[in-house]
């Protein structure tokens, strides 16, 4: 795992807030001029990562914010012997480092799952949002309410739910996710960059149970995972196991 770069963009490949790419989607709302305007003036740059780097060290205490473009990525915290617990996992749309402007150190670190590309803003933005733009401000909030409630769904999953059910709701779950984003709605499956050591980090398994449920339910004809996309095969038989509250999919809402 990379050490966090000083990582420089190439600013003739950087895009206006906007014509972010994500606004395509009608997963997120709309901004209006002076939000675009916002955003823009508080945006430092762009930065592509590749697979496996750090976004965010634990304990950093300079760490801008981020809004993950395009890639998959995931919040992490570790044990001095290295073990580690994966608290969430990011796509496109999420927005990276409130936690940390609420501390002085970054309680967590940020690793990347595949390339990704991430805008960065400056590092009192959350501050100016606020300020400048109380709608804006409203959206921070509902974005770390969300994130929270996914943080919880993987508590009750390490608490409570059987192997079997932690799996099924972490793949219906990221299918949903990852459909929202794509124009099919995942009708071709999604993609699903996680190893089965990202899914037992997850969820509190170990990499031999691991293996041996993924292969249980995609026998049962719940899922199949191929050439690193994920299928769903029988989507309410995989939502009755994961004893899912609600049906899984992500409502419309704030890009920042």
């Amino acid at each position: 795992m990379n050490a966090n770069p000083d990582i420089e963009s190439d600013a003739m490949a950087e895009t206006p807030c906007s014509l972010c790419p994500l606004k395509k989607s009608p997963l997120f709302l709309a901004h209006s001029p002076e939000e675009n305007d916002l955003m823009q003036s508080l945006k430092r740059r762009e930065v592509t990562l590749k697979p496996g780097e750090t976004l965010i060290r634990e304990g950093q205490t300079d760490a801008p914010l981020y809004t993950l473009i395009d890639g998959w990525a995931f919040r992490l915290k570790t044990l001095s012997d290295g073990r580690r617990q994966i608290l969430n996992f990011l796509l496109p749309g999420d927005f990276i480092g409130v936690q940390q402007k609420m501390g002085d150190a970054a309680a967590h670190g940020v690793v990347t799952l595949t390339d990704a590309v991430f805008c960065v803003f400056q590092r009192d933005a959350l501050w100016e949002l606020h300020r400048r733009s109380p709608t804006m401000g409203f959206n921070i909030t509902w974005l770390t309410a969300h994130e929270e409630s996914l943080v919880d769904d993987t508590l009750l999953s390490v608490g409570r739910r059987s192997a079997e059910e932690r799996i099924a709701t972490l793949l219906i779950l990221l299918f949903k996710r990852a459909a929202a984003l794509q124009t099919d709605a995942g009708a071709g499956g999604v993609p699903f960059p996680l190893t089965q050591q990202h899914v037992a980090d997850g969820l509190g398994l170990s990499l031999v149970h691991t293996n041996k449920t993924l292969r249980k339910l995609e026998r049962r004809g719940l899922h199949q995972i191929v050439d690193g996309r994920l299928h769903m095969r029988d989507v309410k038989a995989l939502a009755r196991l994961a004893d899912l509250y609600g049906d899984g999919r992500p409502p419309q809402r704030p890009l920042v």
